[in-house]
C-alpha cells in the first residue's frame, strides 16, 4: 500500500511517495520517492499578492505530473497542501480550482493546521517524550513554531517570517519582535528547552554540520556555519561550495531565524531529525486510515 504527500510551500512544491508498512498493530511509512520542484511561488504572493501566469501554468503543470506519478505508483490515498504563499496569493482560489481540474484535490492551509501537520510526525516520541520541545519549521514563507512538555502541546504560532519573505525585503520589524516575544515568554517557565529544527534548510545545515552522523547542532556551531557561509558570495556558495541555486541564498535568512529562534529561547541544541510537512502528511493519512478502521 501507497499513500501519498504533496506541499506546495513558497519556495518549492514537493511530492513525497510512501510505502506503508504494517508490523502486527504498528503501522509505519518508508520513503519511496521524493520530488522536489523549485518553482519560487513566494517571489510573486509576497510582492505583487498575485501568481504571476508564467509560474502558475508550471504549478498546474507539475500537479498534472503529479497526478501521473501518483496513478503509475498505485497511489491508494493521498493529500495536498499549500501554505504560506498560496495563502496571500489573491488568485490562490482561481488557482485551486484549475489543480483540481487536474485531478489533485488541494488545499490552501492557515499557519496552525500547518504546524499541527509538521508535528504529527511524533518525533518528540522518538527523542524522549518526557522532556520540552520546540518545533521549528522555517519555510519560504513563514515560520511555525510549536512547544512541547511532556508529550503535550503547550502552545503553537505561525509568524509571517520566511527565507523568501526576507529575501524579498517583506519582512517586517513588528513581526519579528511578536516572534521574539513568543518564544521568550513561552520558553522562559523552562528551564531546559531543546529544539526541533524542520525544513529543507536546517536539512542542509546539519549536513554541513555534521560529517559523518546526524548530531544536534549547537548555537555556536550554527553561528560559525552561518558566518563562513556569509563570506561567500551567492554565485561562490554556488560554484565553491556546491550548494543548489534555490538554495544557496535561502540558506542565510535560514540561519538568520534558526539563530535568532535559538537565542531568545535560550536553546543550546537544535536537534534535525530531517522531516517536513510531506511526512507529517504521510502520518496524518495513517492516523487517518487506523481511526476508520476503529469506527
Amino acid at each position: 500500500m501507497r499513500y501519498a504527500a504533496i506541499d506546495i510551500g513558497s519556495n518549492a512544491v514537493r511530492l513525497l511517495i510512501a510505502d506503508i508498512i504494517q508490523n502486527n498493530e504498528v503501522v509505519s511509512f518508508k520513503k519511496n520517492t521524493l520530488v522536489r520542484v523549485p518553482l519560487r511561488l513566494g517571489d510573486d504572493a509576497f510582492i505583487e499578492q498575485s501568481i504571476s501566469q508564467p509560474k502558475a501554468d508550471d504549478l498546474v503543470k507539475t500537479m498534472s505530473a503529479f497526478r501521473n506519478l501518483m496513478d503509475v505508483y498505485k497511489v491508494e490515498a493521498y493529500m495536498a497542501c499549500a501554505t504560506s504563499a498560496m495563502r496571500e496569493a489573491e488568485n490562490g482560489g482561481s488557482l485551486v480550482a484549475q489543480i483540481r481540474a487536474s485531478g489533485i484535490d488541494l488545499q490552501i492551509i492557515d499557519g496552525a493546521k500547518e504546524a499541527e501537520i509538521i508535528y504529527n510526525s511524533h518525533i518528540e516520541q522518538q527523542l524522549g517524550g518526557k522532556k520540552v520541545y520546540l518545533y521549528i519549521d522555517v519555510g519560504g514563507g513563514s515560520t511555525e513554531l510549536s512547544l512541547f512538555a511532556d508529550t503535550r502541546l503547550v502552545a503553537s504560532a505561525s509568524f509571517n517570517i520566511g527565507t523568501i519573505r526576507i529575501l524579498d525585503n517583506q519582512d517586517d520589524e513588528e513581526t519579528w519582535n511578536e516572534m521574539k516575544d513568543w518564544v521568550k515568554t513561552h520558553t522562559g517557565m523552562f528551564k531546559n528547552v531543546y529544539g526541533v529544527g524542520t525544513g529543507g534548510n536546517i536539512n542542509k545545515l546539519s549536513r554541513l554540520a555534521n560529517d559523518k552522523e546526524d548530531k544536534p547542532i549547537s548555537y555556536t556551531k550554527l553561528k560559525s556555519i552561518y558566518e563562513y557561509l556569509n563570506s561567500f558570495s551567492l554565485k561562490d556558495r554556488i560554484n565553491v561550495l556546491g550548494l543548489n541555486n534555490d538554495r544557496a541564498d535561502v540558506i542565510i535568512p535560514a540561519c538568520e531565524i534558526f539563530l535568532t529562534l535559538m537565542k531568545y529561547g535560550r536553546l543550546r541544541q537544535i536537534i534535525v531529525p530531517r522531516v517536513g510537512l510531506v511526512d507529517g502528511i504521510i502520518q496524518t493519512l495513517i492516523d487517518q486510515h487506523q481511526d476508520e478502521n476503529r469506527s
